[in-house]
Order: structure tokens, then sequence, then C-alpha cells
């Protein structure tokens, strides 16, 4: 089942083949994102290259799952609201995943997860410096891949990257700041989840459009459109921590609860009072001082996430996805783009809050 049940679609965006969109951003984006990784000195290379799924652990090629790639195929499709060509947006669709990829190797360390993508993750095969260090190098490589260009329309593209950039660290701090808090307003994690999600996402939305040429409003539109689908996003992603299936993930069961995260559903569930509501603060604010708290069983996540559940957590979550996904779709109709690309918008907007992973 999905996680978020999906509402009445438009007969013209159920026809766009969302699985050739997103491929298509990864066909056209992937040899330029491994040109990029190549110039990093070794062993750095070879770690990134680890990440991404290119190799295994011994060095081997593979080939690993290297994520949906949502935001490359989002930052050509924006190159062609202009009518561009999509391969304008490569620049941008690269620049983005590197800043992503960046924001995963230091979120895996810091989180202490050991496995993404169905594989263990950066820092426990090589360690937390690599861990560091590689992620430092493609947050870098990402401005160089746009600066390098040396248009006027690189360096307006590069800045909004860097604003997107800073807001998705000010994001990880909130949330790690969150975990150690007993409570959470839900205005306070929409707000980082908007940092941490939104920004990068936005980013996207607009960056081909700008190597394309557009004006600031089309730009600050499509980033309209792409905060709130990262909003969406997010939201999706909160349900699938604490309700996804782990083969579907390649996370832990109740990954989110093990990691304390003050997510959507939980601080929803916190908020709407009664006595689910009341039992889930009261066990939480004991969680957070428990000592043992890594070995509690599989049966006391589940209770947890029962009683976010009881308490109405996991409805409001996928109210909310819905609610960031029709501002989404509503904030294209103030732009003019060709009527196929926003068909394309509206069905990647559907794909978000229908996805199992």
């Amino acid at each position: 089942m999905p996680t978020v049940p999906p509402a009445v679609t438009a007969a013209a965006r159920t026809a766009v083949d969302v699985t050739a969109l997103l491929e298509r951003g990864r066909t056209l984006a992937t040899p330029v994102l491994r040109a990029a990784v190549d110039r990093l000195a070794p062993p750095m290379d070879t770690v990134a290259a680890y990440h991404f799924g290119w190799i295994d652990a011994h060095g081997n090629p593979a080939d690993g799952d290297g994520g949906k790639a949502v935001r490359p195929a989002l930052a050509v499709m924006s190159a062609e609201v202009t009518g561009a060509a999509p391969e304008a947006g490569i620049p941008g669709a690269v620049a983005v995943e590197l800043v992503h990829n960046f924001s995963l190797l230091h979120d895996d360390l810091m989180d202490g997860d050991e496995q993404r993508r169905h594989r263990d993750t950066v820092w426990k095969v090589h360690g937390p410096a690599q861990a560091i260090l590689v992620g430092d190098a493609l947050m870098v490589l990402a401005n160089e891949i746009l600066l390098e260009l040396g248009t006027a329309e690189a360096a307006r593209a590069t800045r909004r990257v860097t604003t997107a950039t800073r807001a998705l660290i000010d994001g990880q701090a909130q949330d790690i700041s969150y975990e150690h808090r007993e409570r959470v307003t839900v205005e306070e994690c929409l707000e980082m989840e908007g940092n941490k999600t939104g920004a990068l996402l936005a980013c996207a939305c607009s960056i081909g459009a700008v190597l394309g040429g557009a004006d600031d409003h089309t730009a600050d539109t499509l980033e309209k459109y792409g905060y709130h689908l990262g909003l969406a996003f997010q939201a999706v992603d909160d349900l699938l921590g604490i309700w996804g299936d782990p083969v579907a993930t390649g996370k832990q069961t109740w990954s989110d609860l093990r990691q304390r995260k003050k997510s959507l559903p939980v601080v929803a569930a916190l908020a709407a009072g009664g006595p689910a509501s009341e039992r889930l603060g009261e066990i939480l604010a004991a969680d957070a001082k428990a000592s043992d708290f890594e070995n509690f069983s599989e049966e006391e996540f589940a209770a947890r996430a029962a009683l976010i559940e009881q308490a109405g957590g996991r409805e409001w979550a996928v109210q909310e996805a819905r609610r960031q996904h029709t501002i989404a779709i509503e904030a294209l109709d103030s732009i003019r783009m060709p009527e196929r690309v926003r068909d394309e918008f509206a069905a990647l907007a559907d794909f978000v809050v229908v996805r199992k992973r």
C-alpha cells in the first residue's frame, strides 16, 4: 500500500510516465556527476563512488541503488519551462545532487545510521573522517560545477544553491536540537523540515530554469512549487521513517523512533491531546532519560508507533502531505510554461506523495 493514498488525479497527468522522467534526469546527470567525483583526490573519489552505488565496499563495479533521482529530474524539467532543452539544466542537476549527497553523508554520521539504500553507510565502511571529508568535497564541487560555466545565469544559479545549502544546514541543526527536547511544536517541525528538505527541492525546481534564462519571478514561483513539494516529500518520509517497510526503504524498522526524531507524526500526536497523546508524552519523556534505549525491543518501538497512530499523528501527517501537495500544484498556475511540462511537474508531485520509499 502507498504511504499516502492517492487523491483524485487529473487525467492529463496520469498519462505521464514518471519513471521515464526520473530515468531521464538520472541518465543526463550521471556522466557529469561521475566526472565531477573523478576530480576528488584518492581515496575520496573511491569513497564517493561507493556512496553513489557505483562500486561495492571492495572497489568492484556495482549497480547500486543511487536513490530516487527526483532532484535531477526536477532540474532538467525546469529548464524546459523557459523553452530551453533539458540539457541546459544538467549543471544545475549535478550541483543539487552533489549538495544532497553531501547532506546524506554527514546526516548518516550524525544520526548514527548504519544503512542507506540497502547497504552499509560510508562512515560505517570507510570511517567518520572520510564521511566528513567527502561530504565537504561534494558541497564545494557543486559550486565549482556551476561557476566554471562563467555566465551570468550560472552566477544566479550558484547564489540559489548556496542559499539552499545554508538553509539545509540550518534544518539539520534544528533537527538535532529537537531530539533533546521533550516537546516541539508543529510549527517548529514544519520550519525545520522546510529548511532541511524544502529548500533544496525548491532550488532543484528553479535552477534549470535559471540556467535557461528565466526571470526571477518565474524562478521564485518554481521555488514555491518545490518548497511545498519538499514539505509533502518530508511528510511522506516521516511516515516511512516509522511505518515504512524496511525491504523498500533500506532502513531499520521504526528507524525514526530509534533516533528519537521529533518528526511530524510524533509532534502532531503529542499536540493532539487525549489519553493516547498524554501516554505517548510520558513514554517519550522517559525515553529521553533512558540509558538502555538502544536495547529496546521491537515490541517496545511498535507500542510507541501504535500510540502515535491512536493519537492521530499518522493521519495528520497524511493530510499534511496532501495539503502541501495541493499548494505546490496551485503554484504552477501562476506562470506560463508548456502544458506538457506543467503536467510533468504535477505528475512528479503525485509520485512524491504516494511513494513507498
